[in-house]
């Protein structure tokens, strides 16, 4: 091996070097998804709006997919934020829709095709009422086949467009409020809050059934995420004006995706030792509002028997799923530092074990 390849080995590339000084974005920014595009690409274009010689914005996603036909809000995540996406994904979330009643499409929406048609019997604001509140609770849907589930590692939606039926099993969901508004004699404005995994077009459907016709979505618009409101999101052109220092502007916190309240203060020690994964005794921090929220949390969750439950928060790095008892149950946390700054979550017990979770890197 010659002398110049090997020192051209050694040295970083300018390349590489770049991309070690560039600032890495990190926050969630929600955003007025626009009709026709789909979630990934408003990513996609939120990702170049924040890139910059100086400033690395490659690592982004969304918080649950809204359909091309959609608008409203869909928080992004972007950077170190992305390792706690999951909580929205978790979220209840309310959509404000329209049904036009008639007739029924492959697709559920306006985006499909006409199947079938079917008279529209007269309806009131009285009866949507009454039917409105049958949808209320707990209840099983049975997923659309446009849609991108996955069965044997394809989407569902692939297997639809090939004319091939799928058998779906139904999933459990919650309808937590609903309301339907007279529009015209063929049309009906739905508001509704859900669960994670409904599908509104489904439950478009089995309202125009309800009321003795077909239906389908024309238009579906999310307005709330968990916390999150629509109010509060900007539109990709107006994001786009900004310069981009006002668009960082626009950046919620790191941690603004969890809907965890209790924290626990770490030292500069502390914080050392969860960042090198390091599990801690805090017994002596384990103050009486963690050990509430703790009981509280641990209530909550199902048990195995009278004596213990089944570990649920996966903090064993084997894998074991073995019995535990209340006070070695984990609950997540919010681990902050003494300058007051959110580091990560931790999963902490009774017993004072904590076992650092998801840290971030800043």
């Amino acid at each position: 091996m010659s002398i110049v390849s090997t020192k051209a080995s050694m040295q970083p590339s300018k390349k590489t070097e770049q991309m070690t000084d560039k600032i890495k974005v990190n926050g969630v920014i929600l955003v007025d998804k626009p009709q026709g595009m789909t979630s990934q690409q408003v990513v996609s274009k939120v990702k170049y709006l924040f890139k910059s010689p100086k400033h690395d914005s490659k690592k982004a996603g969304h918080t649950g997919t809204l359909d091309p036909m959609a608008t409203g809000l869909l928080p992004i995540c972007l950077g170190e934020a992305t390792k706690f996406s999951h909580y929205q994904l978790d979220a209840d979330k309310s959509y404000q829709a329209t049904i036009l009643l008639g007739s029924q499409t492959d697709t559920a929406d306006a985006d499909g095709q006409i199947v079938a048609e079917k008279l529209i019997p007269h309806f009131d604001a009285v009866g949507l009422e009454k039917i409105a509140q049958q949808f209320l609770g707990p209840q099983q849907q049975i997923p659309p086949m446009y849609s991108a589930l996955k069965k044997d590692g394809k989407k569902l939606y692939e297997y639809a467009r090939a004319g091939i039926e799928i058998d779906r099993p139904a999933r459990d969901i919650v309808i937590k409020a609903i309301n339907l508004k007279v529009i015209d004699a063929k049309q009906i404005q739905l508001t509704v809050t859900c669960s994670k995994g409904t599908y509104v077009r489904v439950l478009a459907e089995d309202i125009a059934k309800m009321l003795g016709t077909l239906g389908h979505l024309t238009a579906l618009r999310r307005i709330q995420v968990g916390d999150f409101h629509i109010d509060a999101a900007i539109s990709l052109a107006d994001l786009e004006a900004l310069a981009l220092e006002d668009r960082q502007a626009h950046l919620l916190p790191v941690d603004a995706c969890i809907n965890i309240e209790a924290e626990l203060v770490l030292t500069a020690e502390q914080c050392a030792r969860v960042q090198m994964g390091q599990r801690l005794n805090v017994i002596e921090q384990l103050n009486d509002d963690l050990q509430c929220y703790i009981s509280a949390v641990i209530e909550q969750q199902p048990s195995q028997d009278e004596n213990s439950v089944i570990q649920q928060n996966g903090d064993d790095s084997e894998g074991n799923s073995e019995a535990l008892l209340p006070y070695e149950i984990p609950v997540d946390i919010r681990l902050i530092n003494e300058q007051g700054q959110f580091i990560g979550l931790g999963a902490l017990s009774l017993n004072g074990r904590l076992q650092p979770k998801k840290l971030i890197q800043l």
